[in-house]
């Protein structure tokens, strides 16, 4: 049984900060990165991890190399990236700004939850980060958009609708699910749940205006009475273009196709073109076939 990890950090223009947290990375061989996606105008890097779940006598999981990874990663993140320097077109809370583990290969979601919420607790303990559980992970199910918008996440806090250093209150008004209160300005707050698999497809739309661009994002998604399960945000990408960035709850549901339909849709209503959305990650299906390949090639 595997697990996937996704770990998103608030950095990609660093090469030396993304070497640091990609020799942390490998240490373990037993953790492969399976996928790896950059973005420069958003100052923003995923990485895609895998590997086993190991279960005691009575079935439980008891252990995954995941953990020790992530804790590696984010070690090395902490030792590489200041928040209080960092500047992009995404919204961010942290320097590790989300870590999501999906079930993989017959694994279960209860053992997702068991691994996001073991590295919760290593994290706000040992590095004294507040940590904010969503999902499977969360006590209630708790929504990782809803949590956010709490936190004030989605409001950017520059010009040019950018988002850089910390603005927020370094004292939390709402109590974390690990690590302290206080907020270090250097490191910010991370998000960790666990969810059945989503998809994360970005539509670019050929024009500058973020306001125009917020209305299509606001009919695309379930929260405006768009598309179900579908959540969208419009950002600023690069020096000419937007993006309506979303995240597929459930793509087997509603998929990509959809989406890009009804940008394509209401952009035309504004006079607008669009270009053809992309995908910055892979499928669970070639997630797996990924890892496969990759540890047949590290045994032959």
């Amino acid at each position: 049984m595997l697990l996937c990890c996704k770990v998103f950090f608030s950095e990609s223009r660093s090469r030396a900060a993304l070497d640091a947290i990609e020799r942390a990375a490998r240490l373990d061989p037993e953790t492969v990165i399976v996928n790896k996606f950059e973005d420069w105008a958003y100052n923003r890097t995923r990485y895609t991890l895998v590997s086993y779940v190991i279960h005691d006598s009575t079935g439980s999981a008891i252990y995954s190399p995941l953990q020790q990874t992530v804790l590696a990663m984010v070690e090395a993140a902490y030792g590489a990236i200041n928040l209080e320097l960092h500047s992009g077109a995404h919204p961010r809370l942290g320097v590790v700004d989300d870590i999501v583990v999906h079930p993989l290969a017959r694994s279960s979601l209860d053992e997702a939850a068991r691994l996001a919420k073991a590295v919760a607790a290593d994290i706000g303990n040992r590095f004294q980060v507040p940590v904010f559980l969503y999902g499977a992970a969360h006590p209630t199910g708790k929504a990782l958009d809803t949590i956010r918008r709490e936190l004030g996440y989605y409001r950017p806090n520059s010009m040019g609708n950018q988002w850089a250093g910390w603005t927020l209150r370094e004292i939390l008004s709402e109590k974390p699910d690990e690590g302290p209160t206080q907020v270090s300005r250097a490191r910010g707050i991370t998000m960790i749940g666990a969810c059945p698999w989503v998809g994360l497809y970005n539509v670019p739309i050929m024009s500058t205006d973020v306001s125009v661009a917020r209305r299509i994002a606001r009919k695309v998604s379930a929260r405006g009475g768009g598309l179900p399960t579908v959540q969208s945000l419009a950002l600023v990408h690069g020096e000419d273009s937007t993006e309506i960035a979303c995240i597929l709850l459930e793509p087997n549901r509603i998929g990509a196709d959809r989406v890009q339909s009804r940008v394509e849709m209401l952009a035309a209503q504004e006079g607008l073109d669009v270009e053809k959305g992309y995908f910055t990650d892979s499928s669970a299906e070639m997630i797996l076939e990924e890892y496969m390949n990759l540890i047949s090639a590290d045994r032959a």
